[in-house]
This record gives structure tokens, C-alpha cells and sequence, in this order.
């Protein structure tokens, strides 16, 4: 991280379990942390996940240092003041409207015009957003993922109004959390990952409530298929590598059948509506005793730090990293055909 970037003094309102992923994210990566509680009850409990999260760091070698260094980098406080040398502030707060404009009233009291604000959201669009801040064009969302401090996912979301110029500095500062973010230019509804996601969502329940599959052949489907490749090259990528014209075929036979259904499906809404949570209480699609559910939580804290260690070998930058390497090894007037060479390999090994 360049050191200018690591001086940044970073405010995150809101700090419940998403807030205080997202700053033990920025404590790991080097930040120093203002951290505000709308809520008193979050100075109860944050601290103690935070340093959760940070053990669990420690112990998987994503830190080395004590972490005692990286809880000292960190502030408490109800007081929206302590914001006031911060260059960048992350709302984290629940998806209300009404709870965000009040916490963005708060926030900009204290901050500067020049201060980058950003919020956490996934269901509200950025650009119904900007109304209620008073400069818009410092104005991003930004989309984490649970949990954020192993995740290298973030999007960063513009509204019609957003400096374009911020947004890229923004992006360039994500890149030294670890991360490897998307900048969306223009707001649309869910972003990217939602509304790939739901759409993937979408035609699960199609599946299972016209009893083509269970809920579970449908888990498994996606743990072996998608979920077994998705870490490794995305969805583009993919089609590149096992063959563009076999997906063209197929779509032509294939999207006129998906589902396209805009209400929500009836096997949640009965959930839901009855109260259900998924683990939290044991009632989701499937049903959980208090040990089933603590132990998913574990192992999906387990294979979030796995998976990150996978990833790590396997960037999105590794095959131009590889060429680089073996270009840099050859000199010019061999290159040509160097390259030529390394296409040839990649098709065999495909």
C-alpha cells in the first residue's frame, strides 16, 4: 500500500456484523479506523468481533503482527465528531432510507466538501441515495462482502452525479486492501453480483417449486458446477476457455425457457412470512438445531479463509503476470513467436 494511502483516516458508521467485517478488513490492510456507533449497544459487541475476526486472521497467517497492533489502529465512539479528520467515511447502517439520510446528516456535519462518503448497500440504488447528501459528487456506494476481510469482492457504484475522477482514486485506494474491485460507472438496481445472483436465484425456485429438483440437487448442483469454477476465471472468461460457440448454440434453445417470473416465489415468501431466518433460528430451507447452525457458521468461516488461500494463487492478473515472465526472459526479435508458443500450449492444455 503506498504510504499516503495508508495515512488516510478512515470513519465506518454502523457497527454491526457488516461493519465490523469491513473494519477488521481495513485494520488488516494497514488503516487507521474511526469507528461510530449509531447504536450504543454496537460498543457492546463489535469490539468483541472485531478481535474475533482478527484472531481467526492471525491463526490462518492472513496477519503476522500481534493483535493488540492492529486493535490499537481502532476508535470507538458515539460521537460523530471524531469523523472530522477523516478523508474517507463508510455508512454501514441497515437498508432504511429514512435510518441513512438521518446517519448522512449526522456525518456531514463534521466532515470536509472533499471527503469521499460511502455507503453499504445492496438494495437501494445510489442514485435515489445522492438526493440526501449534500455532495453528491463525493458520493459512492460501496458493496462489501461477508465476510470483508477475506473476500477480495467490492463494488464501487457511481450515481449520475459522482465524479468520475473520485471514484477511480477510490478504486485505486480498494486495490491496496487486497481487493480486486469492479467500478461501476452508472447506478442500475442490485449492481452487478445481485443481479446476476438473483437471476441465478430466479430459476432455482423455478426449479424446485414445479418439482424438476429438490433443494438439495440444486445446492449440489451449483457447489460442483458454477461454484467449483466461478473462484477461478468468472462467467466471460469461462465461456472463453471451454468454448464460445457452444454456449452461442445453446443459448438459442435455451433463454426463451428460463423463467422470467417477477413476483416473489412462494417457497420464501411461506418461510419468511412464518418467521423464518435460516440459521439464526433454525428455520430457512432447511432446519437447523443450535448445533448444526453454530457449526455452518464455523465452517463457512473455515472455508471463507481456505478459499481466500486458493484464491490467492490463482489472481486475476496471474496468466499476463506468467506471460510477462517468460516474455521478459526472451529477447525482442524472438517474441513473435514466443507468444505464438504460449497460445499453442494454452490450447492443449484447454
Amino acid at each position: 500500500m503506498d504510504k499516503q494511502e495508508k495515512k488516510i483516516e478512515i470513519g465506518v458508521v454502523g457497527l454491526g456484523l457488516m461493519g465490523s467485517s469491513i473494519i477488521t478488513a481495513l485494520l488488516i490492510s494497514g488503516c487507521k479506523v474511526i469507528a461510530v456507533a449509531p447504536i450504543s449497544e454496537d460498543l457492546n459487541h463489535a469490539p468483541e468481533w472485531i478481535t474475533h475476526y482478527l484472531n481467526e486472521s492471525y491463526k490462518h497467517q492472513l496477519i503476522f503482527d500481534c493483535v493488540a497492533d492492529y486493535l490499537n489502529k481502532v476508535t470507538f465512539t458515539e460521537n460523530y465528531k471524531d469523523l472530522k479528520n477523516c478523508g474517507l467515511v463508510m455508512e454501514c447502517v441497515t437498508e432504511n432510507i429514512d435510518i441513512k439520510k438521518l446517519v448522512y446528516q449526522k456525518i456531514e456535519q463534521h466532515i470536509s466538501a472533499e471527503a469521499i462518503l460511502t455507503t453499504n448497500t445492496s438494495a437501494i440504488p445510489i442514485d435515489f441515495l445522492k438526493e440526501h447528501v449534500q455532495y453528491a459528487n463525493r458520493f459512492i456506494g460501496v458493496h462489501w462482502a461477508e465476510p470483508a476481510f477475506t473476500t477480495k469482492f467490492l463494488e464501487i457504484v457511481c450515481s449520475t452525479k459522482t465524479d468520475i475522477a473520485i471514484a477511480e482514486n477510490l478504486y485505486k485506494i480498494a486495490t491496496s486492501w487486497g481487493k480486486e474491485p469492479t467500478l461501476l460507472r452508472k447506478d442500475i438496481r442490485g449492481f452487478i453480483t445481485n443481479r446476476i445472483m438473483y437471476a441465478m436465484y430466479r430459476e432455482a425456485f423455478y426449479l424446485v417449486e414445479n418439482g424438476y429438483a429438490t433443494i438439495e440437487d440444486v445446492d449440489r448442483s451449483c457447489r460442483n458446477d458454477g461454484g467449483h469454477w466461478m473462484p477461478f476465471c468468472g462467467l466471460f472468461r469461462y465461456m472463453d476457455i471451454t468454448g464460445l460457440q457452444a454456449y452461442y448454440n445453446v443459448m438459442k434453445d435455451l433463454f426463451p425457457t428460463l423463467n422470467n417470473q417477477t413476483e416473489v416465489p412462494n417457497l420464501i415468501k411461506h418461510i419468511a412470512e412464518d418467521g423464518g431466518t435460516g440459521i439464526t433460528n433454525g428455520k430457512g430451507f432447511y432446519n437447523y438445531t443450535k448445533q448444526e447452525a453454530a457449526e455452518w457458521e464455523k465452517a463457512y468461516e473455515e472455508f471463507a479463509f481456505d478459499i481466500r488461500e486458493l484464491s490467492n494463487k490463482y489472481p486475476i492478473n496471474l496468466v499476463e503476470k506468467r506471460v510477462q515472465a517468460f516474455n521478459d526472459n526472451l529477447p525482442t526479435n524472438q517474441l513473435k513467436g514466443a507468444e505464438k508458443n504460449i497460445l499453442i500450449t494454452e490450447e492443449k492444455n484447454i
